[in-house]
């Protein structure tokens, strides 16, 4: 909920290209509802989730005009936008498991004038699947070496790996791993005025508990095997605070520290458990700019290349807004944008739910 990243992306056969990009500025009174939603708050209502979700198509929107102002691009040159949304509540444990993303696409589609694909998560739920992630079908697409076996890492608010096998008849996997960026950006707001620690400075400039990191590694989702997603409902700062009950000694900065090591740890817990023998781990995302957890990941991962995904062609900001756009295109050409192996879905399907311009 940083912003609202919109990418102008062209495809010409299997080239991708991305043309242009834009973040859009989620006004803070949006994002406080955003964040109570999210966090299933007593001050929420049904009516507020409906006027949420009509706001926030709203203001996809506007992302999306904004880029196409920018760039010069005509309406009727677009073809499709694909809109993730915003996840409120992902639940792929219950026995009516279910995933709910925000961002009326009516509105997105209306404002626009261009058809707009949406709601990607919960045909794969309905053929059994956790829904998540979806991104790697897409690093297969754009990430995969006949040379080398390679992993796909993104660090967002819950971090998440793919499993790039050389040999095209060995099968594409991947799975969340546990809190990317979420837990440690939540630390932070709650202690200083900055909403992410640039660089990972505040944590790098403190010592991390190994007590504290222990107790956090031993919580359930860690040690759960794939296929797996996890979501802000699980990893927050509520459930972070209960697990500090213990550790009132520390410092914040001991704790962000903490946190940072405890992110590293669970990606590291899953290359070594689950991705086998790689040569190089290609990360993307908002959490490959925190130096210092990249740092860290190098330290403990120094048999395996740690690279960003800038040396493969694609800034590390904008591999998730590509993924979309080619989800959307996926939709639109009636083939499956999910991976069986990846969600735990029993078949492969065609995501999404397609709204006319």
């Amino acid at each position: 909920m940083d912003g609202i990243d919109a990418a102008l992306v062209e495809f010409t056969d299997n080239k991708i290209k991305l043309i242009a990009s834009h973040t859009h500025e989620i006004p803070s009174e949006l994002k406080q509802k955003l964040t109570l939603l999210c966090q299933d708050d007593k001050s929420t209502s049904i009516d507020m989730l409906g006027e949420t979700d009509t706001e926030l198509g709203l203001i996809f929107a506007d992302a999306s005009n904004a880029l196409l102002k920018q760039t010069g691009i005509k309406t009727e040159q677009v073809t499709a936008i694909g809109s993730h949304g915003q996840t409120i509540r992902h639940q792929p444990n219950l026995k009516n498991s279910f995933s709910l993303q925000i961002g009326d696409a009516n509105r997105i589609s209306y404002n626009t004038g261009i058809t707009t694909v949406a709601d990607f998560r919960r045909k794969d739920m309905a053929a059994g699947g956790e829904g998540a992630p979806l991104a790697p079908a897409f690093h297969q697409q754009v990430f995969h070496s006949k040379n080398e076996n390679r992993g796909v890492l993104n660090i967002g608010g819950i971090a998440n790996i793919t499993f790039l096998p050389a040999d095209e008849n060995e099968k594409c996997f991947g799975f969340d791993t546990g809190p990317g960026n979420t837990l440690m950006d939540s630390w932070i707001q709650k202690h200083t005025k900055h909403s992410f620690d640039k660089n990972g400075e505040w944590a790098a400039g403190a010592t991390a508990d190994r007590k504290l990191i222990t107790q956090l590694m031993k919580d359930r989702f860690i040690s759960q095997t794939p296929p797996k997603s996890t979501g802000r409902e699980h990893y927050n700062l509520g459930w972070l605070e209960k697990k500090l009950t213990k550790f009132n000694h520390l410092s914040p900065e001991q704790i962000q520290a903490s946190l940072c090591e405890f992110t590293c740890d669970s990606i590291v817990n899953s290359v070594e458990n689950n991705l086998g023998d790689i040569k190089t781990l290609i990360v993307c995302g908002g959490g490959a700019h925190n130096s210092h957890l990249i740092k860290r990941l190098r330290h403990k991962l120094y048999n395996i290349k740690v690279e960003s995904s800038e040396d493969f062609g694609i800034s590390p900001d904008w591999v998730e807004a590509i993924a979309f756009a080619w989800l959307a295109r996926q939709t639109l050409k009636n083939l499956p944008g999910n991976l069986p192996n990846v969600t735990g879905a029993r078949k492969s399907a065609v995501l999404g739910a397609i709204y006319p311009a």
